[in-house]
């Protein structure tokens, strides 16, 4: 059951929206409504501070990605924000029901606050403030699962927020058990790769690593084996063989240039998706949706099921 009517009389919806980093301003309290719920007026009386470190992950913006930061539980969450505006929905419920369960202290704000400290075009009126993602060493996710070695994806220098969360939502999906990141010239998880990524960040462990063609040494070291998406490449993603007993790791390129020369050195095979349009490629989010689902069905072999 929801709770009471609520969020009537639409507020007027101003943007200027800031840009896609840090921490927003948190609203004091200015009492409550018949649920519990913290209402808050339209000025902040404090602000957290600016930029976020490591991996990031402190603001989650969108239905679907608030629901899954709750649901999984994997990292505490201080308070989520829902416009007080916003007709009634089954997520915002599930949202509502969530952080009712976990303690997590729910605050309605007037739609222009929300935006004004959104930092993402459409936070769908929900936005969560919760502890930073937590990376891990690489050579955790080198660790074999149940009866299948680990399946990872390395990012070499993705730098655009939506190709990484698409990135993300399509690897969790296809069974990735881990992400590669470098700490420089890449993106991390921002607020608009949170969302767009719809949850997976919840889902993944992830490392971030000094170098990209240094991590390849190591998993290979680890008995991982590497397998970098290139255009030239003159094998076919769609004919490896891969032992799924076996560690594996797709690497791919930035926007653009795609693998760096040295990372293209340390890969342990090279493959390509043939093109059969006008077009000469795919983006690299398209791109590695193809190549994760490809590789998750090569190590499901004859097991005809999901990859372990």
């Amino acid at each position: 059951m929801s709770g009471p009517p609520r969020r009537r009389g639409a507020q007027a919806s101003g943007r200027g929206r800031a840009p896609d980093r840090g921490a927003p301003g948190r609203g004091a309290p200015h009492g409550r409504d018949p649920a519990g719920r913290t209402r808050t007026g339209g000025r902040s009386d404090s602000r957290t501070s600016g930029a976020s470190h490591g991996l990031g992950g402190e603001q989650v913006e969108g239905r679907q990605a608030v629901r899954e930061l709750l649901a999984a539980g994997r990292r505490p969450v201080r308070e989520v924000w829902i416009a007080e505006d916003l007709d009634p929905s089954p997520q915002i419920d599930e949202i509502e029901r969530l952080a009712t369960r976990k303690r997590v202290r729910l605050v309605l704000v007037p739609r222009t606050k929300l935006e004004r400290a959104a930092r993402t075009d459409a936070p769908q009126g929900v936005l969560a403030h919760a502890r930073s993602l937590e990376e891990v060493d690489l050579e955790r996710l080198c660790r074999a699962r149940r009866d299948a070695g680990p399946f990872l994806l390395v990012l070499d220098g993705v730098t655009d927020p939506h190709n990484v969360g698409a990135l993300l939502r399509s690897a969790e999906c296809a069974g990735v058990t881990g992400v590669v990141l470098p700490r420089h010239r890449a993106v991390h998880v921002t607020p608009t790769v949170a969302k767009v990524a719809a949850g997976a960040i919840e889902h993944l462990e992830m490392a971030v690593v000094p170098g990209v063609p240094n991590a390849l040494r190591q998993l290979d070291e680890l008995g991982v084996m590497s397998i970098g998406l290139d255009a030239d490449a003159p094998s076919a993603v769609f004919d490896l063989s891969i032992d799924p007993t076996v560690g594996v790791a797709l690497v791919m390129g930035a926007e653009g240039r795609g693998l760096a020369s040295l990372t293209r050195r340390r890969c342990s095979a090279l493959a390509s998706i043939p093109q059969f349009g006008a077009l000469g490629s795919l983006n690299v989010a398209a791109a590695g949706a193809v190549a994760c689902f490809e590789v998750a069905r090569r190590r499901a072999g004859d097991r005809g099921g999901a990859p372990g």
